[in-house]
């Protein structure tokens, strides 16, 4: 059965990735492809994880104007990924286009979130662009826009999860990027959680990289958190 874990394979090179993958169970886990790995690579990458059998979640995180945005969703869903993104700060307009074109597609299965405040930013982050907001409030913002807009969901901290499950209901996919064991360093994130708290707030998958694809062996890593989210 399936968890909630999506490992970021964030590698420059498909060998790189597919080294990777090969120690991943697809009946486990999900996994996420970002910009560096599928700009070097390109849909090959795609078509090699999913021929291991994994649910793939490209992580591009579109933002352009509408129409140009809606051609890239489209082409996202005919290449047959589970999970795709676009920004929240592009706009109604633009994610009500990116919606529309996943529901054009012949595979309605794609889940289509927006991306609302990067896990790397903090409170003077938004400031220095202006937004006058602390993180919670101007995600739940944007979370609202976007969930109006037709979206299946966001990516949010999972310090914002509870409240926008309050918010926006159960139906709403709430993805949680910036997710750390205990013992990890926090990089170049600031709003940081463990898998198991942001379960228990309300998150629904988890995003998760170094922590997993950096162990001497990741699938006891992997073992080990399911077994711990299990319990709780």
């Amino acid at each position: 059965m399936l968890s909630p874990l999506i490992v970021a394979l964030d590698y420059s090179t498909l060998d790189d990735a597919m080294a990777c993958a090969r120690l991943l169970d697809p009946a486990k886990v999900r996994v996420k492809v970002g910009k560096q790995l599928f700009t070097n690579e390109g849909p090959k990458v795609l078509d090699a994880l999913h021929a291991l059998g994994f649910d793939v979640f490209l992580d591009l995180k579109f933002h352009d104007i509408p129409n140009t945005v809606a051609g890239a969703v489209g082409a996202a869903v005919d290449l047959g990924v589970w999970m795709v993104n676009v920004h929240a700060v592009g706009g109604r307009r633009m994610m009500e286009a990116a919606a529309e074109a996943v529901e054009r597609s012949n595979n309605h299965q794609t889940q289509l979130i927006a991306v609302t405040v990067l896990t790397s930013m903090d409170s003077g982050d938004l400031s220095e662009l202006g937004i006058n907001e602390q993180p919670a409030d101007y995600v739940a913002r944007l979370a609202s826009i976007a969930q109006s807009a037709g979206l299946d969901g966001v990516v949010c901290s999972a310090q914002e999860a509870r409240s926008l499950r309050a918010q926006c209901g159960d139906k709403f996919t709430l993805v949680t990027p910036g997710i750390r064991l205990p013992d990890d360093d926090a990089g170049d994130q600031r709003r940081v959680v463990t898998p198991w708290d942001a379960v228990a707030g309300g998150s629904n998958y988890l995003v998760v990289g170094r922590s997993i694809t950096a162990a001497i062996n990741p699938t006891d890593v992997i073992d080990s958190i399911i077994s711990r989210l299990t319990r709780a």
